[in-house]
């Protein structure tokens, strides 16, 4: 199965149809194979910092309804690139369900949302379940749902540590080997700010890479800042790329392109 690269637009986007259109075709030409938005309804938000920070009135700015969905997936099958979104409680779930959307991300701050995990498992065909910010206890007891609940589906548990930006040595990609123990298909959401990591994580097993991406790192919003923009998106595709193809199993023996060493250099130097 080839590497999938996701690009994640998010809410980068502010809101602005336009630019979300430009954001797709861009990701597309990048080299990204889907790209993710997040849905929430702003009513259901609890009180909070974001309230005197500003937050609230991006969370309003930036929300998607029906329409604007609806006008975003078009956007993607115009671009010819996959399209996902992020929800974060049961009744966006729902929403998103009622919409005829049957492939679903869930993001790793609900990674303890198991009222979540056991709808979304029992209602999406295709599921993105990112395992970051949680304890070993609470991503095994998630993890569990999907495999009891979506063991026919295609969900894949993906590696994440959920600080943005997140330093390269803190990327913790060794413990993609836990992940694997517990889910059949592992991915790596990645929010590093470098074209690298990711490639690591492909070599380590990651099926899936996930990525902020941006068009212009100065727009509003904080995920613009610390997202990847085009060439670096494009120069991190092509490091994934690059892995794919040395992963490739040759077999033990000698290959086709030694020939000329084998028959033309062996012995070519005497003990004399």
């Amino acid at each position: 199965m080839a590497i999938q690269v996701v690009a994640e637009i998010g809410w980068n986007f502010m809101g602005d149809m336009h630019l979300a259109n430009r954001m797709i075709n861009n990701a597309k030409k990048c080299g990204a194979d889907v790209v993710k938005f997040q849905y929430w309804n702003p009513s259901r938000l609890k009180s909070g910092p974001w309230d005197e920070d500003g937050r609230r009135q991006i969370y309003e700015s930036a929300q998607l309804d029906r329409s604007k969905i609806l006008e975003l997936m078009s956007f993607c099958v115009s671009a010819d690139i996959g399209f996902l979104i992020s929800v974060f409680n049961v009744p966006d779930a729902d929403f998103i369900k009622s919409m005829g959307i049957n492939k679903i991300k869930i993001p790793s701050h609900e990674v303890a949302n198991f009222e979540l995990h056991e709808y979304v498992a029992t209602n999406f065909d295709s599921i993105y379940v990112s395992l970051g910010a949680g304890t070993e206890q609470e991503v095994v007891k998630a993890a569990g749902i999907y495999n009891e609940k979506a063991k026919d589906k295609y969900w894949v548990g993906m590696h994440c540590v959920s600080s943005y930006p997140c330093p390269a040595n803190k990327a913790n990609l060794p413990r993609i080997a836990f992940l694997k123990e517990h889910c059949p298909i592992i991915g790596y959401s990645d929010h590093t700010s470098d074209v690298i990591t990711p490639a690591v994580s492909v070599a380590l097993g990651a099926k899936v890479v996930e990525k902020h991406f941006t068009i212009d790192k100065n727009l509003p919003g904080r995920d613009n800042k610390f997202a990847l923009d085009a060439p670096e998106f494009t120069a991190m595709v092509e490091n994934i790329r690059l892995t794919e193809a040395s992963l490739i199993d040759h077999g033990n023996g000698p290959l086709d392109i030694e020939n000329d060493t084998m028959t033309g250099y062996r012995g070519r130097w005497g003990s004399n």
